[in-house]
């Protein structure tokens, strides 16, 4: 036996809890099937049973608005489930946009659908008793919730750029490959959820193994020059290579990620590093690579050291990127130029090289839901009736109503008008981004979407104040520290600590190849806004031409540039 592989086989490791759970769960069935079905008083699943769906795309959740209220009623918490679907790229049709929207309505507590940065869609508030049912209507329509939650290869992204079709549809068919090929082998999705019978008493999982990976694991294609996947932001990246409007092969990268855990310094924030080029037809071959070295070498006895950046840490580099080359017989060739010039969404109406229309439309903090002047759901609803095409979620949390004909173009516009869907923001609004946190997520630690807007109203005063506002400063929100909001990749970023206090970060810069800095701890609302007020005060005197806020806070050193993430961030 290896020393690479002591921390996946050998007995004498500590095994986490989960690794334990996992292994004898048979393939992520436990005893879930036994729990959905028996009609006790709980609405919850057990704590085994919690972590194991999470590998069929749920988590369990509870409103921790009511937590007190229900408790002193002596009631159980307000259990439900949060269900993630599988969207290699972003893109559903409107057909099915129509039955998830309907599904919402009618069976769920919120009645909203959510749009997260990892390019798909999530549904909070379904009742235990109607799991199966939510099931059903994703496999009736072709979607279904595999692999987008726990230890697994999570929804991959793709730059969701409709104007170069082109590029774009090819990448795209890349993206939808590789889900494909490093999705779970096991049938126990289809016989807990569907009720299929099972094929056999024998499984395998070649890829990855009978416990999966020993952390969550993220992939992401993109096309320069831009970088709205957030490529530094993912395990495993791919960055097209356009050569006279050709795609010629990929650049690869590995083990970017921005999860930390606070003062805990062996944890720590990574970019994504270059491996090589490669061919468009071994992309398939140096994933599964990257996959099985991470099986096989990923640490299982520390779940906060688990992720790829510290498996390449833990083994080096170049014995990480060689091991890639001997398992898929391919040889890395150097990396070729790209430049990246911005990471956010193109709002508006824009035309195809085909000549088709795409309305790319604002959803803020990602929640579809109806309000007092934007009824999104609604708006978005009444398109999908008439437009036959397809939608793209992007990574920012927005929605592109994608392949308009020109004859359509009218029609849809009037309805985004009179619902609401098209409105003005600053440049500063459409660029900021929040993870869900309070008051579904167990892990947060403070606010997330819900405060959002109180920021975003005070930074658009301070702009103002300074003659500012025409100006973009990407700003984020982390409830918690495990990094869902990439708070990290941000100019101006925060990460909760407790309720109403937050860590302030500056320094990241615009196209997200820079990981922030800790500037302030442990500080509430009323303080951020002053300091952000002082500092955009002095980026507005002090600023060299067109810099970016990020760029004035590391040239003024207002904080360090980190360079050396390991030494650097803490």
């Amino acid at each position: 036996m290896t020393k690479k592989n002591c921390l996946n086989e050998n007995k004498n490791c500590q095994f986490t809890k989960e690794e334990q759970l996992k292994y004898a769960s048979n393939y992520f069935r436990g005893n879930i099937k036994h729990e959905l079905e028996s009609h006790g008083v709980t609405n919850a699943f057990s704590e085994d049973s919690s972590f194991l769906i999470r590998f069929h795309g749920m988590y369990q959740q509870d409103n921790r608005d009511l937590r007190r209220e229900r408790f002193l009623q002596k009631l159980e918490p307000l259990y439900s489930m949060m269900i993630r679907c599988r969207l290699p790229g972003g893109i559903i049709t409107s057909k099915q946009w129509l039955e998830i929207d309907n599904y919402v309505k009618n069976y769920t507590l919120y009645g909203t659908i959510r749009l997260t940065n990892r390019q798909t869609f999530q549904i909070h508030g379904i009742l235990k008793k109607n799991i199966k049912s939510i099931h059903k209507v994703l496999y009736n329509i072709q979607l279904d919730s595999i692999a987008t939650a726990n230890d697994v290869n999570r929804n991959v992204l793709c730059s969701s750029n409709p104007i170069e079709t082109m590029i774009h549809k090819e990448v795209y068919e890349w993206t939808k490959k590789l889900s494909n090929h490093l999705l779970p082998k096991t049938n126990s999705y289809f016989e807990i959820w569907l009720d299929q019978k099972k094929i056999s008493t024998t499984e395998n999982e070649p890829i990855l193994g009978k416990t999966y990976l020993p952390r969550k694991f993220k992939t992401a294609l993109v096309i320069p020059p831009h970088n709205d996947v957030d490529i530094h932001a993912n395990d495993m990246s791919f960055i097209a290579i356009i050569r006279s409007n050709k795609l010629i092969g990929f650049n690869v990268l590995v083990g970017g990620g921005l999860s930390i855990d606070h003062n805990n310094k062996n944890t720590w924030p990574s970019l994504a590093k270059e491996l090589g080029f490669i061919q468009s037809d071994n992309i398939l071959s140096i994933a599964e690579s990257i996959i099985t070295i991470q099986r096989d070498w990923g640490n299982r006895s520390n779940r906060k050291n688990a992720k790829t950046r510290y498996t390449i840490n833990n083994f080096g580099f170049d014995i990480f990127k060689k091991e890639i080359e001997k398992r898929s017989c391919i040889t890395f060739k150097q990396s070729y130029p790209y430049i990246f010039l911005n990471r956010t969404d193109q709002f508006g109406w824009k035309q195809d090289i085909y000549g088709n229309w795409n309305l790319i439309l604002f959803i803020p903090n990602g929640r579809i839901f109806n309000s007092n002047n934007i009824f999104l759901k609604a708006g978005i609803s009444e398109i999908a009736k008439i437009h036959s095409k397809k939608f793209i979620i992007t990574a920012n949390q927005n929605l592109v109503i994608a392949n308009i004909s020109s004859s359509e173009k009218d029609r849809i516009n009037d309805i985004a008008i009179s619902y609401g869907l098209i409105q003005k923001y600053s440049k500063i609004r459409l660029s900021a981004m929040s993870c869900v946190s309070f008051p579904t997520c167990p892990l947060a630690m403070a606010e997330g979407e819900r405060i959002l807007p109180f920021f975003l109203d005070h930074l658009e005063h301070i702009l103002i104040k300074y003659n500012m506002f025409s100006e973009d400063i990407i700003f984020r929100i982390s409830g918690c520290p495990n990094g869902c909001g990439r708070s990290l990749l941000s100019e101006i970023g925060l990460i909760g600590k407790s309720i109403n206090r937050y860590n302030l970060y500056l320094g990241g810069n615009y196209i997200g190849t820079r990981i922030a800095k800790l500037y302030l701890e442990n500080i509430d609302s009323e303080e951020i806004i002053k300091n952000l007020d002082i500092l955009i005060h002095r980026w507005s005197s002090e600023r060299n031409i067109n810099e970016r806020f990020g760029d004035f806070c590391i040239r003024s050193k207002i904080v360090k540039e980190i360079l050396n993430p390991i030494s650097d961030f803490w």
